[in-house]
């Protein structure tokens, strides 16, 4: 299949790219192309015009401001799962970034682009979920924060306005939290049929962040302890509140699965 024709404009600085957006309610914007392509192929997206952004500097800096993690969204998932200071502060981020798709498309698609694109398997929006990760979207209005537990609103949706450009994330950095992860796919590579992040607290207050399995990231606050099945009922029973995209059963076992996997990998792990 080829896409439908579209007009072509090569943005050069965030201030460029907001204003043809402005100008066009209809324009997309490509950076890897790794989820837009595909859609304009099969002519379910017909964009009258694209705006490159993978020209604009600035946007794929890795950045430690105080106790924050800051990066460009024009990372390629790639530099983002090798990236030494993302290993060093934030190594459950960098090892999401790792199990995004295949090598091929983890070398072209982009931090903000998987962010934006909002797929409910995708490994990056739950992560920064999970991370309680603040996004920075630009407009002609200026640049507006919101919070990634605000983002997602459902299946493909987001709280992005027309105009918007995802141009930067800030994560938290806690010492005192661990982070673990945890997924099953078919094949390593294929779209996540669960997939789980843990964080634990030294008060064993916590919390367990699902994707792969509704219509988005699904977070749910939990207090876990050493024993294991205490742990798998606190699984069932914060299952009990997601909307399951389909197979319940299945969902729900491999929903639980993950989640212990992360649980046991985040013991004894910062970040």
């Amino acid at each position: 299949m080829k896409p439908a024709a579209f007009a072509y404009r090569r943005a050069t600085s965030v201030a460029e790219a907001v204003a043809w957006l402005g100008e066009d309610p209809d324009a997309k914007v490509i950076a890897g192309g790794q989820s837009l392509i595909p859609l304009m192929n099969f002519r379910l997206s017909r964009p009258d015009s694209l705006i490159d952004i993978m020209h604009i500097e600035g946007l794929t800096d890795v950045q430690v401001r105080g106790d924050k993690l800051h990066l460009g969204t024009l990372l390629r998932h790639e530099a983002l799962s090798q990236h030494e200071t993302v290993l060093r502060t934030c190594p459950v981020l960098a090892e999401a970034a790792g199990n995004v798709g295949h090598w091929a498309i983890r070398n072209r698609g982009t931090l903000g682009g998987s962010l934006a694109h909002a797929d409910p398997a995708s490994e990056l929006p739950a992560a920064c979920v999970a991370l309680g990760a603040t996004f920075h979207l630009a407009s002609t209005q200026g640049t507006r924060h919101v919070a990634a537990r605000d983002f997602y609103l459902g299946f493909l949706t987001t709280a992005m306005e027309p105009g918007e450009l995802l141009v930067g994330v800030e994560v938290p950095l806690h010492s005192e939290v661990r982070y673990g992860f945890s997924e099953i796919a078919r094949r390593p590579g294929d779209f996540a049929l669960a997939g789980a992040f843990v964080e634990l607290s030294s008060q064993q207050q916590g919390a367990v962040t699902w994707f792969g399995i509704g219509g988005g990231p699904e977070r749910r606050p939990v207090v876990l302890t050493a024993d294991r099945a205490d742990r798998a009922r606190v699984w069932r029973e914060a299952l009990q509140s997601v909307e399951m995209l389909d197979e319940d059963a299945y969902r729900i076992q491999a929903a639980m699965t993950v989640a212990e996997r992360a649980y046991d990998q985040a013991v004894g792990r910062n970040c």
